[in-house]
């Protein structure tokens, strides 16, 4: 599969809320970077990414959820979020505004770097 078609299907998954059929387009050794510090700074592997996932799932309440894009470039896309969200720790609910880089190989996304 194509980057361009990989980018493709994963995209429409998100906008669909499917974000467990968009994580079949991860590779099994997926790497996924955050900007920030922390024990999430850097997750290695499908089952650990999806593990973040999750975390974040539970300590958010997400009211509502955009994801705009692909934009391609060689063996890389890029999504822009738009992200309405409460944190569960401080209920300040606040507009995220956040970048997604993803690196496919193989028909796989092997990489994922989110910019905020």
């Amino acid at each position: 599969m194509s980057t361009a078609e990989v980018a493709k299907q994963f995209t429409a998954a998100l906008k669909a809320g499917k974000f467990d059929e968009a994580e079949r387009y991860w590779s099994d050794d997926v790497v996924s970077y955050e900007a920030q510090d922390g024990p999430m700074r850097e997750v290695r592997g499908r089952t650990a990414v999806h593990s973040k996932g999750e975390w974040w799932t539970a300590n958010h309440d997400v009211h509502s959820f955009e994801a705009e894009g692909p934009y391609l470039n060689g063996d890389c896309f890029a999504l822009h979020f738009k992200i309405n969200v409460t944190p569960k720790a401080t209920g300040q609910r606040t507009q995220m505004d956040e970048i997604g880089l993803y690196t496919v190989k193989d028909g796989k996304i092997v990489e994922e770097r989110f910019f905020y």
